[in-house]
């Protein structure tokens, strides 16, 4: 290993990985792995990524608390322009942490990954006039598997930061994450699945 510097167990959540790759600078720019297969399964992330997904955000998008119902996905996340910060709600039968959320600033500069296993919640809001947020999963995309928690639920209390010069009521949200579920629909649901 060497290549990598990872932070395991986020906040007490099992599972939860922020990765720090070795930068390698000179006068030209910079040179980095984002991805090496044995790095990470030596640091504990074995798994196959199937998709590599991008999307461009403007300043105070917020895209979450979404995760997968029937397919979930690990995901490998990380920004290649600008300044996110990023969610993972822990949403796995039997964890001990089950409702527990951590967070963490990806930015181009710092170019930290989160590393999000199957089973959790994950969002992150854009915290730059701009950013391009890349990631990896291991299961592919089904329209009809989503679901969602709403981002300021407060039973799972997420502190946000907020966007320089931007309040909550200013975030920007699809309308499908204007309705997603409570935290209480959530575990009702899943109650009666």
């Amino acid at each position: 290993m060497g290549k990598i510097n990872v932070t395991k167990d986020c906040n007490g959540i099992e599972g939860l990985y922020v990765i720090e790759p070795s930068v390698f600078g000179d006068n030209r720019g910079y040179f980095m792995e984002t991805y090496n297969y044995n790095d990470f399964a030596a640091a504990g992330i074995d798994c196959k990524f199937v998709q590599d997904n991008q999307s461009a955000s403007k300043k105070g998008v917020l895209r979450g608390l979404h995760f997968q119902i029937n397919h979930p996905q690990d995901k490998l996340v990380r920004v290649i322009v600008g300044s996110v910060f990023d969610v993972a709600v822990d949403l796995r039968p039997g964890s001990k942490t089950f409702g527990k959320w951590f967070g963490v600033e990806l930015t181009a500069e710092n170019k930290k990954q989160f590393f999000i296993p199957k089973n959790f919640a994950h969002g992150f809001l854009v915290l730059s006039d701009y950013a391009e947020f890349c990631y990896k999963v291991t299961d592919f995309y089904h329209p009809n598997d989503e679901g969602g928690i709403m981002w300021n639920d407060p039973q799972v209390g997420v502190e946000w930061p907020m966007p320089e010069g931007m309040t909550a009521g200013d975030l920007i949200l699809s309308d499908k994450d204007k309705v997603n579920w409570s935290y209480a629909e959530y575990l009702e649901k899943r109650t009666n699945r």
